[in-house]
């Protein structure tokens, strides 16, 4: 049996698709090998194979931040916005490794 595949979950994540903000309290899934973008009431702004996603840590923005590029598509992410939490950053790592656990790229 091999590995499985790596899952990923996230609330309260601010999703913005440069230069405004698409939503403040969105959410970001890696399941079944694909990874979706959504807003707060579940509606999908974007989704694709985790393959075909690329993911990095942007230079210009806080350790709770990522960039992914999805469809060719560039969004900011910006993990635990919506509470505030300290884990914004620790969520912000996991979802990186879950992109290249599930053989996306790293930008």
């Amino acid at each position: 049996m091999g590995m499985a595949e790596p899952e990923f979950s996230a609330t309260g994540v601010r999703i913005e698709r440069w230069p405004r903000s698409l939503t403040k309290a969105g959410q970001v899934r890696i399941k079944d090998g694909m990874l979706a973008l959504l807003t707060s009431y579940g509606r999908v702004i974007e989704s694709a194979p985790v393959g075909g996603v690329r993911a990095g840590k942007p230079w210009f923005a806080d350790e709770a931040s990522t960039v992914a590029t999805v469809n060719g598509k560039r969004y900011r992410l910006t993990m635990g916005q919506r509470s505030r939490r300290p884990d914004g950053r620790a969520l912000a790592g996991r979802f990186l490794e879950a992109v290249r656990g599930a053989g996306g790229a790293r930008s």
